[in-house]
């Protein structure tokens, strides 16, 4: 057990203590970290032949800023939604992240890679600026002085009538979002942290159109919680309960293939991917009795990237095997 994790924990019962734990909001201060992973989203969906010009997006756990969706903004979508648990982005912060989104397209700057930064996946087969994808054309009609305007409005102006930017933390309300009304819902390290999972897949099954397309990292590691990468699932819900204390958000603790399953349920096909696989040194004999049952594959995936695609309404799920 790692000791300092149960007295954070145990901190947070105190008064006004917890809201501090629940104040980081990821790297997204970093245009250029936010310029990366929406390009390694992009350009991995382009890969697996997934990628139809989105008009509409949603994030979930933006962080610190909604940097990766006026990344996303600035090369051409119309409409981003961010959903987030606690309000971390302020104006300021934005527009400062807006100006430097603005002239890394503008200078066609080549993705921020593993040198710069070695912990953002998915890893890409080439960190060149995707001329192929973003063309001059479509840049030339993104980067219009008018067009900019618009997004600079939309970040003073969040949740206006017709904003391009629709900031909410209050997304767990199923009926607060048109149905069939978005083209791509992504998520950088975030699902690991949302204790409602199956609430969260539900909602993106309701909110995507058909065929439409979700591309998430999901982080399955301990984050500090424990000495071993997957030492997590050593804890009992009792001691985890201690760890967690009264944080807002921390780990749900759910496997590689709770995902998988989720996925299926709610009307999804996993069309593209990969995982990234790590030596355990634990056995399921280690872990805590809820998690002995969890696959092998669980117990080595440290990271993984899942692009699925909604089926049609009606339309049945795959045949296993």
């Amino acid at each position: 057990m790692k000791v300092t994790q149960v007295l954070y924990g145990l901190a947070t019962f105190i008064p006004g203590v917890a809201p501090i734990f629940g104040r980081g909001g990821g790297d997204t201060k970093s245009a250029r970290y936010c310029y990366s992973v929406w390009m390694r989203h992009l350009v991995t969906a382009f890969e697996n032949d997934l990628w139809k010009s989105p008009q509409t997006i949603a994030e979930l756990g933006p962080g610190d800023s909604l940097g990766v969706g006026l990344a996303a903004l600035v090369s051409g979508v119309e409409t981003y939604r961010a959903f987030d648990v606690v309000e971390h982005a302020n104006v300021t912060r934005n527009l400062a992240v807006l100006e430097e989104l603005v002239s890394l397209y503008r200078s066609r700057a080549d993705i921020p890679g593993e040198a710069e930064f070695p912990e953002v996946r998915p890893n890409l087969k080439s960190y060149a600026f995707p001329r192929h994808i973003l063309t001059d054309a479509l840049l030339a009609e993104a980067l219009v002085d008018a067009r900019l305007a618009r997004i600079r409005h939309a970040v003073q102006h969040q949740n206006a009538p017709g904003a391009m930017v629709d900031y909410r933390t209050r997304w767990f309300d199923e009926a607060s979002i048109e149905r069939d009304s978005i083209d791509l819902v992504l998520s950088q390290a975030v699902l690991e942290h949302v204790d409602q999972l199956a609430g969260a897949y539900r909602a993106m099954g309701l909110w995507l159109k058909p065929g439409g397309l979700l591309s998430h990292e999901v982080d399955f590691r301990c984050h500090n919680t424990a000495h071993e990468w997957n030492g997590h699932w050593q804890y009992s819900d009792r001691t985890w309960r201690v760890i967690r204390g009264k944080r807002s958000y921390l780990l749900n603790r759910e496997p590689y293939s709770r995902h998988l399953q989720l996925l299926a349920e709610n009307g999804f096909d996993l069309v593209g991917g990969s995982k990234d696989q790590r030596t355990s040194r634990l056995t399921k004999a280690d872990l805590a009795p809820r998690f002995r049952q969890i696959a092998a594959d669980d117990l080595t995936t440290s990271t993984a990237h899942l692009q699925a695609v909604k089926r049609p309404s009606g339309s049945p799920a795959p045949c296993a095997g």
